[in-house]
């Protein structure tokens, strides 16, 4: 998959040398994630939050290649011991999605592309205290995934955008279990430019 993503990221790029100039923008919102794991452990969900830029690019009327920026708090909670307590454990990512999108007249985008991230942090807590029991030695240092999701933009440069990120590369250097980030995000974002408001819709 990644020598896919590898492809479609060359092939974006030669695309966008023919294509409009890239109109940008700002994004931010609330992640539910969870780890996807092959061997039947339980993850539970955790909140987090995203928040970065974006560039859209008409290549046609209706179709747009939309590369962003995102930092973004995932995870999960899982419990231990037998009392049952609950840890927070938070893996930070900066990712670089790659969304390509089918544009509507009346303002609502289909959207879908390869995801790349990069793990910058991770923290383990019990009570609000880091525990270390995982840390980033535990981790890959990188993550990729592939999106799947559905926005809409409004004529005053606002829109609602909501996506699944579904995880495909295992993310555990420390064990035997398969790891993968799932991640379901709903956010709002803002288009700066206000010709690119009207021609979006």
């Amino acid at each position: 998959m990644k020598k896919i993503s590898f492809i479609l990221l060359i092939l974006a790029a030669h695309t966008i040398v023919f294509a409009q100039s890239p109109k940008f923008g700002l994004k931010g919102g609330l992640n539910i994630s969870t780890f996807s794991n092959v061997d039947g452990v339980d993850w539970n969900s955790r909140l987090g939050l995203n928040v970065g830029g974006l560039a859209h690019i008409h290549l046609s009327p209706q179709i747009g290649l939309q590369p962003e920026v995102v930092f973004s708090s995932q995870g999960a909670k899982y419990t231990i011991g037998t009392a049952g307590d609950e840890h927070d454990l938070t893996l930070n990512y900066i990712n670089i999605p790659l969304q390509f999108q089918y544009m509507f007249d009346n303002g609502f985008r289909l959207q879908t592309g390869p995801q790349l991230g990069f793990l910058i942090d991770v923290k383990d807590k019990f009570n609000g205290q880091e525990t270390g029991f995982f840390t980033s030695e535990d981790f890959k240092s990188t993550d990729f995934a592939w999106s799947f999701g559905l926005a809409y933009l409004t004529y005053s440069g606002f829109g609602v955008d909501g996506r699944y990120n579904l995880g495909l590369s295992n993310n555990n250097k420390a064990g035997a279990n398969t790891l993968k980030n799932n991640v379901i995000q709903i956010g709002l974002f803002y288009m700066f430019d206000n010709s690119h408001k009207a021609k979006s819709r």
